[in-house]
């Protein structure tokens, strides 16, 4: 339980987080179950099905070592969860940064195309005068032939 209570507690946008479980102490929810069973106070839950209906043949003792080892196995699956949900938040960093670089690289083509395209326009322009200006200069140049013959 010491190792769970160290851990941070991450709430990632569109995670849903049990509030109650923070500042849950599971060490002293233990010790008070096990105060309860030593005066002799057992819960009322006709309908748990935490311990199988073996346990009702089983003393006392057996079933704190059942639940006590259940609670362990509960544990290791937290911690596990716990890990994979931090595992996922690191994925989830990286792809956002590599989401982040990609929208960056892909604003700075959509310039460089712009100034391209804008460009283009231009030597487009130029070239049709060019032409123009070639084929007047060609008209000139048929029109001066006929004249020197």
């Amino acid at each position: 339980s010491s190792k769970i209570r160290n851990m941070e507690v991450q709430s990632p946008d569109g995670v849903a987080v049990l509030e109650d479980c923070i500042g849950f102490s599971l060490t002293k929810t233990i010790s008070k179950v096990e105060e309860k069973l030593k005066k002799g106070v057992l819960p009322d839950c006709p309908d748990d099905d935490i311990i199988p209906s073996v346990g009702n043949e089983m003393g006392a003792e057996a079933q704190i070592r059942f639940l006590k080892a259940k609670l362990r196995v509960t544990q290791e699956d937290l911690a596990n969860v716990v890990f994979e949900c931090r595992k996922k938040d690191d994925q989830n960093q990286n792809l956002e940064a590599r989401l982040k670089d990609s929208e960056e690289e892909n604003t700075r083509l959509q310039r460089t195309i712009s100034v391209q395209q804008s460009q283009t326009e231009k030597y487009k322009m130029l070239s049709q005068e060019a032409n123009k200006k070639s084929e007047g200069l060609q008209q000139e140049v048929i029109a001066l032939e006929k004249v020197l013959k």
